[in-house]
C-alpha cells in the first residue's frame, strides 16, 4: 500500500488504495481573529490604560491588578460574543461622560442635568430596575400573543412584543454596567477609606446578579435563536430588582 500525503495550509490530502481523503486543519485562536477584532483588542487595552493613568490615585492595589486582569478578559470576552463590543463602548463613553461631570465633587450628582436623572450610580441603578421591569412585562406580553403573522406579511405579535422585551433588556444591561462603574468612582469621592470595588454589599451583589443573570440569557437568546425562556428569566430578575428596591427603602 502505498500512501502520499501533501500539506497546504488548511488541508491534509492522504491517498491510500486508490480513494482520497481529505482533512480540515482548524486555524489556532489568533490566527482566526480579523482586523476589527484587533482593533477591538487595541481599543479596549489603550482605554484601560487610559483609566489608570487618570484614576489610578483613587484604586488600591487590589483594585489596579483587578483592572490590568481585566483586560484580557475584556478583549476574550468580546472576542468570544460580539455583540458586547457596542455595549462595552457605549457604556465606557457614558462612564467616563458621568465620571469627568463630577469633577471631584460629588454635590454635582444634584446640580448637573444628566447626571441627577440618568447617569449617576443611584439614577443609571433606577433605570436598570425600571428597564428589567420592562422588559418582563414585554416578553409575557409576546408569551400570549398571537403568533400568526401580521395581515402585510410581517412577524407576528408575539415576535415583536419579545423582540422589544430583549431590546429593553440590552439597555438595562448597559444602565447596571453604568451605574457599576461610576458608583466605583463615587465611594472615592465620600473618601479614600470609603472606596471599593462596587461588588462589596448586599445592594452592589444584587445589582450584578441582576445584570450578569439578564446577560447570560441574552447570549442563550441569540446562540439559540429563541426567546422562549425569556419571560421565565425575566421575571426572576424582576423578583431581584423588587427585593433590591425593598433594601434600598428599608435601608
Amino acid at each position: 500500500m502505498n500512501t502520499t500525503t501533501s500539506t497546504r495550509i488548511n488541508t491534509t490530502t492522504t491517498l491510500s488504495a486508490g480513494q482520497a481523503s481529505t482533512l480540515s486543519l482548524n486555524p489556532g485562536y489568533l490566527a482566526r481573529r480579523n482586523a476589527l477584532d484587533w482593533v477591538f483588542a487595541v481599543l479596549v487595552a489603550g482605554g484601560f490604560l487610559y483609566a489608570f493613568a487618570q484614576y489610578s490615585a483613587y484604586m488600591d492595589v487590589y483594585e489596579k491588578g483587578i483592572l490590568f486582569a481585566t483586560i484580557p478578559a475584556t478583549i476574550a470576552i468580546g472576542w468570544f460574543w460580539r455583540p458586547l463590543r457596542l455595549l462595552m463602548g457605549v457604556v465606557a463613553v457614558l462612564s467616563l461622560l458621568s465620571i469627568a461631570s463630577y469633577q471631584g465633587d460629588l454635590a454635582r450628582a444634584e446640580q448637573i442635568f444628566w447626571l441627577k436623572y440618568f447617569l449617576s450610580s443611584q439614577s443609571a441603578i433606577l433605570w436598570m430596575s425600571m428597564l428589567f421591569f420592562m422588559s418582563t412585562v414585554f416578553y409575557w406580553l409576546g408569551m400570549f400573543a398571537s403568533t400568526a403573522p401580521t395581515g402585510n406579511g410581517g412577524s407576528s405579535h408575539s415576535a415583536t412584543l419579545e423582540s422589544l422585551g430583549s431590546k429593553i433588556a440590552w439597555v438595562g444591561v448597559g444602565m447596571a454596567l453604568i451605574g457599576t462603574l461610576v458608583r466605583w468612582y463615587e465611594s472615592y469621592l465620600i473618601g479614600p477609606d470609603v472606596g471599593h470595588i462596587p461588588v462589596s454589599n448586599l445592594y452592589e451583589v444584587f445589582v450584578l446578579f441582576c445584570w450578569m443573570t439578564t446577560a447570560f440569557y441574552l447570549y442563550f437568546e441569540a446562540e439559540y435563536k429563541t426567546r422562549s425562556l425569556g419571560a421565565f428569566v425575566m421575571l426572576v430578575v424582576s423578583g431581584a430588582v423588587g427585593f433590591l428596591l425593598w433594601y434600598t427603602v428599608l435601608r
